[in-house]
């Protein structure tokens, strides 16, 4: 069946992307597949992506984003540099994929705008709405809380009911000889994943020494610099008392460490900033389940809105809420669990 639509679809050469293109492509949908290069070493990843479109028959733009890729880049150094940890996944989402991706499909003339993600996107009385995926395991709504709301209605998502297995099954009848490649784990634009050498070389300011310290104020051992840690890490620490010890704390203002046990890490509220909203703006406190990193399951919560920030309390105690990160906001219906929208991670709601 043709459906006389054109959809402009992100192809990274991954199984999940390649899929999602064929599935459209069968449903009768006029495909324009593109890839964005995004760093220095990225020639390999483009002919991998082109051999796949070639045996898919899509046509295929490989757009050279190095340059867009930099505000990426910047947001990454300033995060660590104001001790947050980054999330890029959700900025390059809302920047780039459902940014400048779509406003290129846009100027192609392209009615809508696909990728490969894990999550459902719903009709319901006449609004278009993001659901997590069917398969819980794969969702991936979370690094789609802050795209712009209003592209949400011009996006195709057809991997959001089926699971990994099936994926790969799809894969393997195409003979796309991908069905067997590993899911990409490192971050795009840091193909070695050695962010730490990365930011020392966009910013050398950031390799400064300071103390780290217990909660008890007792100094432990001595830090070269503050982007190496996050916090809940337990492992790479470089000190050592005897029993489990988390960072719980990054100290900005006096370049510190702080370590703690892991009750240390629990917290019941906290504070976004930058809230994003997929749905009607909220004029008064609601109920909630919200996820606090990408792995996290959700847990429920009161969510009191109030002009570009929320103040979210957890009814139990959550780890290692982390500045940086994105609370994900998530409400129950009919249909499955609704992406709300989201907020930056200011603080704990609560002095650590």
């Amino acid at each position: 069946m043709k459906h006389n639509k054109k959809v402009c679809i992100a192809l990274s050469g991954g199984v999940d992307s390649c899929v999602a293109a064929a599935l459209l492509m069968k449903q009768g949908y006029d495909c324009l597949g593109v890839h964005m290069i995004t760093h220095d070493g990225g020639k390999h990843e483009s002919l991998e992506a082109k051999k796949i479109a070639d045996k898919l028959g899509l046509s295929l733009e490989i757009l050279d984003l190095r340059g867009e890729f930099e505000k990426v880049i910047e947001y990454f150094c300033t995060e660590y540099s104001l001790a947050r940890t980054p999330n890029p996944c959700v900025f390059c989402n809302r920047e780039i994929k459902f940014g400048y991706l779509w406003d290129y499909a846009k100027k192609k003339n392209c009615d809508f705008f696909a990728t490969g993600h894990y999550i459902r996107s719903l009709d319901i009385d006449g609004d278009k709405c993001l659901y997590r995926a069917s398969d819980l395991s794969k969702d991936q709504s979370y690094v789609l809380s802050m795209i712009d709301k209003e592209v949400i209605k011009h996006i195709l998502l057809p991997l959001g009911e089926l699971k990994k297995q099936q994926i790969r099954q799809i894969a393997a009848e195409l003979e796309l000889g991908i069905e067997d490649k590993a899911d990409s784990q490192e971050i795009c634009f840091i193909p070695d994943n050695d962010y730490i050498a990365r930011l020392e070389q966009e910013r050398p300011e950031l390799a400064k020494e300071g103390d780290i310290v217990f909660t008890d104020g007792r100094v432990l051992g001595k830090h070269s610099g503050l982007h190496r840690f996050t916090i809940g890490q337990r492992r790479g620490l470089g000190v050592a008392v005897g029993s489990p010890i988390y960072v719980v704390k990054l100290d900005l203002e006096t370049n510190t460490v702080v370590l703690g046990e892991k009750k240390d890490l629990m917290t019941s509220s906290l504070v976004a900033d930058g809230l994003n909203w997929l749905c009607a703006k909220p004029k008064e406190a609601f109920d909630a389940i919200v996820k606090v990193r990408y792995n996290h399951s959700g847990a429920k919560a009161t969510v009191t809105p109030e002009d570009d920030c929320a103040t979210i309390r957890f009814n139990e105690e959550i780890s290692a809420i982390t500045p940086g990160q994105v609370a994900a906001i998530y409400r129950e219906d009919a249909h499955g669990t609704r992406l709300l929208g989201g907020g930056w991670i200011l603080s704990s709601g609560e002095d650590r």
